[in-house]
């Protein structure tokens, strides 16, 4: 299966012309491609070519997406796959792209054990074995280069979900050793909420302290995005992150 997939794949890349006019517009809109060499970047939109034909962009409420907001979106979901490969998304096949933040059914367990169900707000969900969810008005923001990115967020939450369950744990590399990233995560996590339990500025968005899934998604977008902020603060941590997503940003970007 693994064979056809390739066959096809190059097979579809060979007929498939994506505008050098797009490809560029969207490389210079987004600071966090910097520093990719040529054969980095080449790879880069194959692979958001592939992602285009076998995952289903779709918009919802009064949206319109065009091919240059699809790009836009698949160039920014295949950079934390670049050294991975497209197999790793598999299991799942559309995005769902909002005009803005949406609310999402949500339930929670309070501490006398009673289940309470509602409405949360959300700029982005990733659904187990189901799509990826996100709202363009926050999309964009990668743009600004200030940290936030809800697509690799969202993606990270994918990867994540490769064990079957969203722990902040995605299945590791061979060489890559469990007790360390368990304790690199650990502690960072713990001093992250410490951290606002004080009241301190803490140096990554407070949302990676709601749990360690959180933790490792948002870290991926610091990784992508701050990669200096997170070395930082936090160097075990992108030490790991270094490890899992076989690339350096810091020496790109920095």
């Amino acid at each position: 299966m693994g064979l056809f997939n390739n066959w096809r794949r190059r097979r579809l890349l060979t007929r498939t012309q994506l505008p050098e006019e797009r490809w560029q517009a969207v490389v210079a809109a987004l600071p966090l491609l910097r520093g990719l060499d040529n054969a980095e970047l080449s790879h880069l939109r194959d692979l958001s070519v592939l992602f285009l034909h076998e995952k289903q962009l779709v918009a919802a409420g009064e949206l319109e997406l065009d091919d240059g907001m699809r790009l836009y979106i698949a160039v920014q979901s295949c950079l934390p796959i670049l050294k991975l490969g497209l197999d790793c998304y598999a299991g799942w096949t559309s995005v769902i792209v909002y005009p803005e933040g949406f609310w999402s059914p949500h339930r929670s367990l309070d501490a006398a054990g009673v289940m309470h169900s509602g409405y949360r707000a959300r700029v982005g969900e990733a659904w187990d074995r189901g799509p990826v969810i996100l709202s363009w008005a926050d999309v964009r923001q990668a743009a600004s280069g200030a940290g936030f990115n809800v697509v690799i967020h969202e993606c990270a939450h994918k990867l994540d979900l490769l064990n079957g369950v969203a722990n902040g744990m995605p299945p590791l590399h061979p060489g890559m050793a469990l007790p360390a990233w368990t304790q690199a995560f650990t502690a960072a996590y713990d001093d992250l909420c410490r951290r606002l339990e004080l009241g301190t500025e803490p140096p990554i968005h407070p949302y990676a302290a709601d749990s360690p899934a959180e933790f490792f998604a948002v870290t991926s977008e610091a990784f992508f995005e701050i990669p200096a902020v997170l070395q930082a603060a936090y160097p075990a941590v992108y030490a790991q992150l270094r490890a899992y997503y076989r690339q350096d940003p810091v020496l790109r970007l920095c």
